[in-house]
């Protein structure tokens, strides 16, 4: 028997697949309405990141069934402003980095200390989730600001 809440992990790992399959379908979709001169390198970008999200929901879907449970079929929410200028999908990927990085934290905090598979797994994600916010950061900052990028608050 698990030293964990069986439910709410199970639940946590179905809205990180969820997630990650949304990213899937997201920078899947922002890759066909990039245009311009520098459109190869961030298109090859975008669909390097729709792979990893890929590989991400696998992780995910694997951790649930081995936990005993059936994986999600539904996809999470998809931003989409209409506003397809780079910035304004890399902020809208930056919101989505931000939602799926709250829930690895939500799994690490539920089974930490309790599971090491699933905490390592947790810790992993957290990593990848940080570094690749930090890279969309980077992408976000005017050439020569070393301050990391601040989301404007709609408040």
């Amino acid at each position: 028997m698990p030293d964990f809440d069986k439910d709410l992990v199970v639940d946590l790992l179905n809205r990180i697949l969820e997630q990650e399959l949304a990213g899937v379908v997201r920078y899947t979709h922002y890759s066909f309405l990039v245009f311009g001169y520098n459109r190869i390198p961030i298109v090859s970008w975008l669909r390097d990141q729709a792979t990893e999200s890929l590989a991400h929901a696998h992780q995910a879907g694997e951790m649930i069934t081995h936990l005993g449970k059936y994986p999600s079929l539904a996809i999470g929410p998809l931003l989409d402003s209409h506003k397809h200028d780079i910035g304004m999908i890399l902020r809208e990927s930056l919101e989505a980095e931000a939602a799926a990085l709250e829930l690895y934290k939500q799994l690490m905090a539920s089974v930490e200390g309790r599971s090491v598979m699933l905490e390592e797994y947790a810790r992993q994600m957290i990593y990848a989730e940080e570094l690749h916010a930090g890279e969309v950061d980077k992408m976000l900052r005017k050439t020569g600001d070393l301050a990391a990028f601040a989301l404007e608050d709609p408040s």
